[in-house]
């Protein structure tokens, strides 16, 4: 009996060989094409390990240096701030809207992560939604 099934059986051996190499048994060692990833890292073997640099932090801080370039320009442009009365009854300057909208912002980002998880995509648009407020209105 063994060996009728092992005659049966026998014809079958090139093909699943052929089969494992071509779905993927013979390529284990190869990374597969993936596409854009926010997490990956952005540098790999350049030696700037001080730092998880990936294009989610590089955005963050390329984001930040760009609102505080804009800030010194129309400081420049304009001095004092442009100072007004909001509705949270406080005289704010642009620098100090700017604060306020990053710091909810953070909060935002925050209970977003708290309440939903991850992708933060949606809590993107709520704190761009609350930034918006805060120079409109406050």
């Amino acid at each position: 009996m063994r060996r009728a099934l092992a005659v049966l059986a026998l014809p079958l051996v090139p093909l699943s060989a052929a089969a494992q190499q071509t779905q993927g048994w013979g390529q284990l060692n190869q990374q597969a094409e993936t596409g854009f990833d926010w997490t990956a890292p952005a540098f790999k073997d350049t030696g700037i390990g001080w730092m998880a640099w990936t294009p989610a932090t590089l955005a963050f801080f390329g984001v930040i240096l760009t609102l505080i370039l804009l800030m010194c320009v129309l400081e420049w442009r304009r001095p004092g701030g442009a100072p007004r009365d909001g509705v949270l009854g406080l005289t704010t300057t642009r620098g100090d809207r700017l604060f306020i909208s990053l710091l909810g912002s953070a909060y935002v980002f925050i209970g977003w992560l708290l309440v939903m998880g991850t992708p933060v995509w949606g809590g993107l648009a709520l704190a761009l939604v609350w930034a918006a407020f805060v120079f409109w209105k406050v």
